[in-house]
């Protein structure tokens, strides 16, 4: 299947978006998770399910790290942009320049040097960063 991508890490297999020649093919590498009580979700990640934090901000985020990726906790309303569900999925991109403009600038909601943000069909945010 040419369409599909196949992550053996992770188990997931995605598809490469396709804007007519154009391709890029995304790998994921992680999930954000937005909480109103950061100390309380960062304790049941620790406690409860073992994780060990690989870097934090008391105040902002807790993140975790894993072979298939990562877990990001975040403060609510901490985000530089809008999030309809305060979920993000993170996907890294060989070329953020050639995916956005594969993809189409206009369905961009926010752009750095390094990442932009789109949302799929139901909202949620989908973050391409640069490989």
């Amino acid at each position: 299947m040419r369409n599909r991508l196949r992550m053996p890490a992770s188990g997931v297999t995605i598809r490469r978006m396709d804007n007519g020649n154009k391709k890029i093919a995304a790998r994921f590498v992680g999930v954000e998770l937005y909480f109103s009580d950061l100390k309380r979700a960062r304790g049941f990640y620790t406690e409860v399910l073992g994780l060990q934090v690989a870097d934090e901000y008391d105040t902002r985020y807790a993140k975790f790290g894993g072979e298939a990726g990562f877990v990001c906790l975040e403060r609510k309303g901490s985000e530089s942009y809008p999030s309809q569900d305060k979920a993000v999925l993170f996907f890294e991109v060989p070329d953020l320049e050639a995916a956005v403009k594969a993809v189409g600038e206009r369905h961009f909601v926010h752009r750095e040097n390094t990442w932009a943000v789109l949302h799929d069909p139901e909202g949620h945010n989908v973050l391409l960063l640069q490989r």
